[in-house]
């Protein structure tokens, strides 16, 4: 498999530009429910937990779902542990889908924007992921399909508690809303460090980029909500909203206040991380991560120009393990994937590099 040919299997449409996606690079919705005639999977026997996946795989395997595309089910019994963890570094699965759910599956759609998984934690766990700043368009088809399922079976709900689910903290709406934010500046300046606890205080939560126990890496963070019960839909999304509105305009202006008051060492650093990048022979992956952070931050400011955004969001996904030993074919040791994954990014470069070579030739 070519490595171009590799990339446009492997990229999903949340990778891709949205709005304000300098900042916000995507959005998830993710609703909890569980099967009203069924023990909830953290307590169910093999057995319920089997006729639950072949309730799912019979009445919804290759069905179509209004513009979403077909919806096809992968089975975590069927999938080698590098597949499971490509699902993951994509954020089309959680972790705990693939360590405690050998009846465990999940429905994905064409374009990989919706997955729906079964017998994690809870029984059904709709997931939206939008690139870009969208939660409500998110939280809209999440709604659909939310009730496109109920149409089907009938949800353990109650009428004063909300949606039942396996975690109290999840009770009520069932909804866990959070965007996925670049905050390079925040972090050089330190202004994250007083702003995390004020979001703590607004009932939101500040996580790494693979959500609860996570850490930040690459200077991204998740920001989600931690209250699901006594509040709407409605009101969870607007205070998100709001407080990622304010991160947005925060983390603009310090990018233009360390330009202004550190063009040249701001630079430095662009340019020397751009240049491991692009040279290196041997780069771990926390490494990989701080370079790409800093050149993302270049590219925003323009001060590279001939990189597109897009490359270092496939980069982002395509350097971490499971793709790594995955496009290599097989288990590769921790030193054998920091060589392997400094010649995957060179070569990434130098296509990149190569398509924009005809057009300053022809410019020229």
């Amino acid at each position: 498999m070519s490595l171009q040919r590799f990339i446009s299997n492997a990229i999903s449409a949340w990778m891709k530009d949205g709005p304000d996606s300098d900042i916000v690079l995507s959005s998830r919705i993710r609703l909890a429910r569980n099967i009203d005639q069924y023990k909830f999977p953290t307590i169910s026997s093999n057995e319920e937990s089997q006729t639950v996946l072949n309730l799912f795989e019979s009445a919804y395997a290759s069905r179509e779902f209004n513009n979403i595309g077909k919806l096809e089910l992968i089975k975590m019994s069927e999938m080698q542990p590098i597949q499971k963890r490509v699902l993951v570094e994509k954020h089309l699965i959680s972790p705990n889908l693939t360590e405690n759910a050998p009846y465990g599956g999940c429905l994905i759609s064409e374009n990989e924007e919706v997955s729906i998984m079964i017998n994690e934690e809870d029984h059904v766990r709709i997931q939206c992921l939008f690139p870009g700043f969208q939660l409500k368009e998110a939280l809209e088809v999440a709604n659909q399909l939310d009730d496109w399922i109920e149409q089907d079976v009938d949800y353990a709900f109650d009428e004063q508690r909300g949606y039942l689910t396996s975690c109290p903290t999840n009770v009520g709406t069932g909804l866990r809303a959070s965007v996925m934010m670049h905050l390079p500046a925040l972090v050089l300046t330190q202004k994250i460090n007083r702003i995390i606890p004020a979001i703590n205080q607004l009932g939101l939560v500040v996580r790494g980029i693979y959500g609860e126990g996570s850490e930040a890496i690459g200077n991204l963070f998740q920001i989600s909500n931690q209250i699901t019960l006594g509040k709407s839909e409605k009101d969870i999304i607007e205070d998100l909203v709001s407080v990622v509105q304010q991160l947005i305009t925060q983390e603009r202006n310090t990018r233009e206040e360390l330009y202004e008051v550190s063009k040249t060492q701001l630079e430095d650093r662009v340019y020397r991380s751009f240049g491991t990048l692009a040279y290196s022979r041997i780069i771990e992956s926390n490494e990989t991560a701080k370079c790409l952070s800093d050149v993302r931050l270049g590219i925003d400011l323009g001060i590279i120009t001939d990189i597109s955004r897009n490359i270092l969001n496939e980069l982002m996904i395509l350097t971490q393990p499971g793709f790594l030993q995955q496009y290599y074919g097989g288990p590769l040791r921790p030193e054998e994937r920091d060589i392997r994954r400094a010649a995957l990014i060179r070569e990434r470069l130098e296509l990149e590099m190569r398509r924009n070579k005809p057009m300053e030739d022809d410019e020229a």
